[in-house]
């Protein structure tokens, strides 16, 4: 009869909670229980954590074990917490000292062969650990890069248990232990994409003014004109007229993409405001957050700290446009459901995009329109006036002239309009 405990983290949006895994292996009836509100792909934990357990020469011994996930009104989601189960059970049977194991967090997915796999929203839940006073970290080798990028943080990383049970003291058996990947070697330098510049954009002084005024000052911002006038290519090119991140806002925005599946490592902390243009068809799910399962952030949250840009805006779904209500008055979206809340950050600039009509052709004096003028009101009342009420600066674009299109002068870059909004 033994009792070992680690730790884990459970992730409820951004925020983190420590979670203590305690494993109890009494006599009596062959058994694996977990409790303290699992998932079910946490509840299937134990099947892997046995696989695992046998395929590095650790069976578990025909004896009852019971997992708590402590506090036990907190509910638990995703494999993220196999690592730590697997951990506990072993200290619990003496494999590894019991001491050994206490002080330390552990993340990760097991395979059946005792490999150690990559789960998401690593930088979170080490940051809410060192935040808990538990720096000591032990993570699967693919999220290594990410955990470092918390200032404080203890990272051990590992590419199996095996290599795990070692780390801690304990034995394995060679001929059980699964073969090991190569040592994680730092890789090329990410290629950087090169931002848009507002120089390729002719003409349009009006419209210009507007994403400059709109970058300087934090507003959102609602282009209206025809098809080809230039208003993608103005909304693409606003986030790079925003100045860079600080370290508290690349955290979270990087914290965010971690928990989203979109972030790679090896470029280190998002340190550019972010850009997010989803389709028209999207669903309020794919925009606001969400999902049937594990609540993940959609692309309002996604855009923190830079802009969404929602192009043909007219044709999004209604529930899709006054689900952006909420976040456009208080940056953050809260997504509900039956087991809890989750909470994501959304303070974005909002970028709308519209044609003035279905056919897009009722520009200057519009005789090439074939649109009857109900279905022009029609069209545009799609945008109800609360959304509009929150879209400070309303511009019409106008199609640039073909005596512009033949000279193509460039206006300023985005460095040059990109130092006055820094100054401003």
């Amino acid at each position: 009869m033994g009792l070992g405990a680690t730790r884990g983290i459970a992730l409820v949006g951004l925020a983190g909670a420590v979670v203590e895994v305690e494993a109890f292996v009494t006599p009596g009836l062959p058994a694996f229980v977990v409790t303290g509100l699992p998932d079910t792909s946490l509840g299937q934990s134990r099947d892997r954590v046995r696989a695992a357990l046998a395929g590095i020469g650790c069976s578990l011994p025909s004896r009852r074990v019971t997992v708590n996930l402590s506090p036990a009104s907190l509910p638990k989601q995703g494999a993220g917490f196999d690592l730590a189960v697997a951990v506990a059970v072993l200290a619990a049977e003496g494999g590894v000292a019991r001491e050994a194991v206490r002080g330390w967090t552990h993340l990760g997915e097991l395979g059946l062969d005792g490999s150690l796999r990559p789960v998401r929203g690593v930088l979170p839940a080490v940051v809410a650990a060192v935040r808990a006073g538990s720096p000591r970290v032990v993570v699967p080798q693919e999220n290594a890069a990410e955990a470092e990028l918390v200032p404080g943080a203890q990272v051990r990383a590992a590419a199996s248990l095996a290599a795990v049970v070692r780390g801690h003291g304990g034995e394995v058996d060679a001929a059980c232990d699964p073969d090991e990947p190569p040592a994680r070697r730092p890789g090329p330098a990410p290629v950087t994409a090169t931002p848009p510049d507002l120089a390729d954009v002719v003409g349009q002084d009006e419209a210009r003014r507007a994403v400059e005024v709109a970058a300087a000052g934090g507003h959102h911002l609602l282009l209206v004109g025809p098809p080809g006038a230039g208003k993608t290519m103005l909304a693409a090119r606003l986030p790079g007229l925003l100045p860079d991140l600080d370290d508290e806002e690349a955290v979270e925005v990087t914290a965010v993409h971690s928990v989203a599946g979109t972030f790679d490592a090896a470029g280190g902390l998002l340190r550019r405001p972010p850009f997010e243009d989803p389709h028209h068809t999207a669903t309020t799910p794919s925009v606001v957050g969400g999902g049937s399962g594990v609540v993940r952030p959609g692309a309002a949250s996604r855009a923190h700290r830079g802009v969404l840009f929602l192009d043909e805006a007219p044709e999004f779904r209604k529930d899709v446009l006054e689900a952006l209500r909420q976040p456009l008055e208080h940056g953050s979206l809260v997504i509900a459901r039956a087991g809890g809340a989750a909470r994501y950050p959304a303070r974005f600039q909002l970028v709308l995009a519209a044609n003035p009509c279905p056919c897009g052709r009722a520009s200057g004096r519009g005789d090439a329109c074939t649109c009857a003028s109900v279905e022009r009101r029609r069209y545009l009342a799609r945008l109800s006036g609360p959304l509009l009420d929150r879209v400070d600066l309303q511009v019409e674009v106008a199609a640039p002239s073909r005596a512009a299109l033949a000279l193509g002068a460039e206006g300023e870059t985005t460095a040059v309009v990109a130092a006055r909004v820094r100054a401003a």
